[in-house]
C-alpha cells in the first residue's frame, strides 16, 4: 500500500518541478530589456556596478520575477546584490527596495549563476518597469606586475564583458567604466568604444540575443590601498549593570601588489606621494556615539598613534599602524571600547530583551574575508535567537567568566566576504529574570561571611592538648 502512495508523491513532485521550470522558462522568453545602462566604478579595490534595466513584458501572461545572470568567475567574488524599482513619474518618482535571492535555472549555459528579483506587483502583458541594480565585487582587480618597488605605482587588471550577460534579449545597451586616474595602459576595444579622461565607454550596442558575451581586459593604475581584513572576531558582552563592552580582533593585510626590495623610512617620510603611493598609512573606524574607554593595541602593547573624534551622532577613530603597510604586509591589532547599555538594549511587550547592534566592520573601505560576531549574554539568559537581514551561519557556545557557575550563553554568527554595505543592524533576543542579577553579589557576600565565620571559629577554638 505504501509503494503506490510513494510513487504518486514522486510523480506529483516531478510534475510540479516540470510545471515550475516551464513557467520560469516562459517568463524568460516573454521578457525583454529595451534599454540597459551599466556603470562600473573601479576607483577603489571594491568594484561597484550600477545597472539600470528597463524591462518589458512582451508575452501574454504576467510575471513577478526578473533574473540576473553572472559568470561563475564573478559569483565567487560577489559580495552583495541589491535591487530597487522606480515608481511614479517625473519629479514624484520613488525607489522601492525589492527582494533578491540566488536561484537556479535549468540548462544554464557555461555554468552561469542566477539571482531572482521579486517584483512588488506582477508585470502584466505590455507593461514595462525600470529596475536599479547595485552589486559589489571583491578581489576582482589583479595586480600586474605582481611585485613593485617602493617608488613604483600599482597597476592592476580588471576583466569583464563589454556586453551585459543576461538571459533576456537586450535591444540597446551601454557600459561606462570609471578608472581612478587617466593612466590607462591598455584596454580591449569592442567597437564602438572610446576613452575620455577617466571614463571608458562601450556601446551603444543594439539587438543582442540572450547570453551574449564579449570579454574585455583593462590595465590601469590604481594606487588606492587594498585593505583586506582576513579575519575579524568581534565580541559584544552584555552587562545588565549598565555597560556594553566591545572587543574587536583584526588580522589586516594589504592585498595589492607585493612589495619588493628594502623599505626606506627616509624616502617614505620625505616624499610619501612618490614613495609608497599605494601603501596603507591609516585607517578610519566609525564607532557608535557616546563611546568611552577606547583602546588600540597589539601584541607589543598600546599604540598611541590614534585620534578619537566624538559628537552626539557618531564617533570616529583614526588609527595608524606601527608601520605603513605595503603589498603583502600584515598587521594584527585589537580595538576595544565601552558603550552605555540603554542605547542598545531594549525590551519587548512580552518581557523579552533584545540587543540592537551593527553588523559588519567599522573600518571604512575595507573587505572582510571572514567575520565572527560573538554576543555574550548575561548568565541565566534563556531562549536566545538572532535576527540578521542576510544569511549567516549561527551556533551557540558557552563562556565562563568571573564568578560564573553555569556559564554565559554566547550567540555566534559567521559570514564571509563582507563589504561596507553589510553594516546594517541585527537583533539578538533572549529572556532574562532580574533575580539572576543578585546571584554574583550574594555569592560574594556568602564567601566573605563564611570566611569571617571561619576566622572567628578558628580564634575561639582551643586545639591544644594540655589540660
Amino acid at each position: 500500500m505504501e509503494a503506490p502512495i510513494r510513487a504518486r508523491e514522486a510523480l506529483g513532485f516531478i510534475l510540479f518541478s516540470l510545471l515550475f521550470s516551464i513557467c520560469r522558462s516562459s517568463s524568460l522568453n516573454h521578457l525583454l530589456i529595451s534599454n540597459a545602462e551599466r556603470r562600473i566604478d573601479l576607483s577603489s579595490h571594491i568594484v561597484k556596478v550600477y545597472l539600470t534595466l528597463k524591462v518589458e513584458n512582451a508575452g501574454s501572461t504576467p510575471t513577478s520575477e526578473v533574473f540576473l545572470s553572472f559568470p561563475p568567475t564573478q559569483v565567487d567574488h560577489l559580495a552583495t546584490v541589491e535591487a530597487l524599482v522606480t515608481k511614479g513619474k517625473r519629479k514624484k518618482t520613488t525607489l522601492v527596495r525589492l527582494d533578491v535571492k540566488p536561484t537556479e535555472l535549468p540548462d544554464a549555459p557555461n555554468d552561469a549563476k542566477y539571482f531572482a528579483i521579486y517584483l512588488e506587483n506582477p508585470l502584466k502583458s505590455g507593461e514595462s518597469t525600470t529596475l536599479e541594480v547595485l552589486y559589489l565585487l571583491t578581489h576582482s582587480q589583479e595586480p600586474f606586475p605582481a611585485e613593485i618597488a617602493q617608488s613604483e605605482s600599482q597597476l592592476v587588471y580588471y576583466r569583464d564583458s563589454a556586453l551585459i550577460l543576461s538571459p533576456y534579449h537586450i535591444k540597446q545597451q551601454t557600459t561606462f567604466i570609471k578608472t581612478p586616474s587617466t593612466k590607462v595602459e591598455s584596454f580591449t576595444r569592442v567597437e564602438p568604444s572610446n576613452r575620455a579622461g577617466t571614463e571608458i565607454k562601450y556601446g551603444p550596442y543594439e539587438d543582442h540575443p540572450p547570453y551574449s558575451f564579449s570579454p574585455i581586459l583593462i590595465h590601469f593604475e590604481n594606487n588606492s590601498p587594498f585593505a583586506v581584513v582576513e579575519e575579524l572576531v568581534r565580541e559584544v558582552e552584555i552587562s545588565h549593570w549598565g555597560n556594553l563592552q566591545v572587543t574587536e580582533q583584526y588580522t589586516l593585510v594589504h592585498a595589492g601588489a607585493r612589495h619588493k626590495g628594502v623599505f626606506s623610512r627616509v624616502d617614505f617620510q620625505s616624499r610619501p606621494t612618490l614613495n609608497g603611493a599605494s601603501s596603507l598609512r591609516y585607517l578610519l573606524a566609525r564607532l557608535p556615539p557616546r563611546v568611552h574607554s577606547v583602546y588600540y593595541r597589539d601584541e607589543i602593547g598600546n599604540i598611541s598613534s590614534s585620534h578619537l573624534r566624538t559628537d552626539s551622532h557618531k564617533s570616529e577613530l583614526e588609527i595608524e599602524p606601527r608601520y605603513p603597510l605595503f603589498g603583502g604586509w600584515k598587521a594584527t591589532f585589537v580595538i576595544g571600547y565601552g558603550l552605555p547599555l540603554q542605547d542598545f538594549l531594549f525590551e519587548t511587550s512580552d518581557d523579552r530583551r533584545y540587543l540592537n547592534f551593527t553588523f559588519g566592520c567599522p573600518l571604512l573601505e575595507t573587505v572582510v574575508d571572514k567575520l565572527t560576531i560573538k554576543v555574550v549574554l548575561p548568565e541565566g539568559s534563556k531562549d536566545p535567537s538572532a535576527v540578521v537581514p542576510f544569511p549567516v551561519e549561527q551556533h551557540l557556545e558557552t563562556k565562563y567568566s568571573y564568578l560564573d557557575v553555569v556559564g554565559r550563553t554566547v550567540v555566534v554568527m559567521e559570514k564571509k566576504n563582507l563589504v561596507p554595505t553589510h553594516n546594517s543592524h541585527f537583533q539578538v533576543y533572549y529572556t532574562f529574570k532580574p533575580i539572576f542579577m543578585l546571584a554574583e553579589p550574594l555569592m560574594l557576600a556568602s564567601v566573605f561571611f563564611l570566611f569571617f565565620v571561619a576566622c572567628v571559629a578558628y580564634l575561639h577554638i582551643d586545639l591544644s592538648i594540655r589540660k
